[in-house]
């Protein structure tokens, strides 16, 4: 650890969303770091998709909702103004740009999609038409496949907010990630958690990424290489290798958060076992695979065998549907 720069007038400085669970999550970072006998601060920015969450927010015309919740916080790390990003992964781009670099991803949480519904305590006792509170496209498409009856509401906000909406009657249930309700210890609001066979999650869903300058592009070449260093011990290789895998597939696939793909790969009895659904919006079509592959494939092989199976099977169609 150098001394030359771990010391409590030049720590390592965090950049991190406002929201409750952005906090949680950059928090978990810098007390992790703080452990490890670094000194650390926290920065909060505000994002372009904080906003858009605010009554009123008028989104300007050309924006594509690619990186909603990175942009300014990316900013600030190209400029030297922090030192590290946490973002909860599926934040990501798939690709990202080569000013930066994923260093370090740490333990995923619960990966899983839940029911949060105080009197229909599943999915199959809401009544006929119930309200579902989601904005995201792959849980519309999949609850749809499961139950073509129901109707949604656009709930949005943070957790808390959503879980208002609901107490206040704006919807019947809520579907939300598993890891954000862990983490706040929200916990007496799950009812059910979903089986990757019945709502496959997001790729890369309940895991957290820890952004950095790359090699390449660093605001002081020294420093930067230290902090590398210093948040590298945070990274969990069956985490990494499994959200490269699913972050792998998905680009193959031109998705993003805004097309219902769910990609779910985890370490299984000395194998991996990965699996995916493409829907069509409405949720009467959809393909999917359930396989397993060696332990010694790469993550990028096994990303890229899962889209070309499902495109074999029709995913681009269904995509283009």
């Amino acid at each position: 650890m150098s001394s030359e720069f771990n010391n409590p007038k030049n720590p390592i400085r965090i950049g991190s969303r406002g929201s409750q669970l952005a906090l949680w999550q950059a928090n978990h970072v810098l007390y992790a770091l703080r452990d490890a006998g670094y000194h650390v601060e926290l920065k909060v920015i505000r994002t372009t998709g904080d906003r858009m969450q605010q009554p009123g927010f008028v989104p300007p015309a050309n924006l594509d909702g690619k990186g909603i919740f990175i942009k300014e916080i990316e900013e600030e790390l190209a400029s030297g103004e922090i030192d590290l990003a946490v973002h909860s992964l599926k934040d990501l781009p798939t690709t990202l740009s080569p000013q930066f670099d994923l260093t370090a991803i740490p333990k995923r949480a619960d990966a899983r999609d839940v029911w949060v519904c105080e009197p229909y305590w599943s999915l199959n006792t809401l009544p006929l038409g119930g309200r579902i509170g989601t904005t995201s496209p792959r849980r519309r498409s999949q609850l749809l496949a499961l139950r073509p009856d129901v109707t949604f509401v656009e709930v949005r906000g943070n957790i808390d907010t959503r879980l208002k909406k609901l107490a206040a009657g704006q919807c019947d249930a809520l579907v939300l990630a598993a890891a954000g309700l862990d983490r706040l210890q929200r916990t007496e609001s799950i009812h059910h958690r979903f089986s990757p066979d019945e709502l496959c999650p997001a790729p890369g869903q309940g895991a957290l990424a820890l952004e950095t300058r790359s090699p390449d592009y660093p605001v002081d070449e020294a420093r930067d290489a230290y902090i590398r260093q210093a948040v590298a011990f945070l990274n969990h290789p069956e985490t990494r290798f499994c959200v490269e895998a699913e972050r792998t597939a998905l680009d193959a696939l031109g998705g993003g958060c805004s097309i219902p793909i769910g990609i779910h790969c985890v370490p299984e009895f000395e194998r991996w076992r990965v699996f995916a659904q493409v829907l069509a919006p409405d949720g009467e079509a959809m393909v999917q695979i359930d396989t397993v592959a060696h332990l010694d494939t790469t993550p990028q092989a096994l990303g890229r065998w899962v889209a070309d199976d499902l495109i074999a099977k029709g995913a681009l169609d269904l995509l283009a549907s």
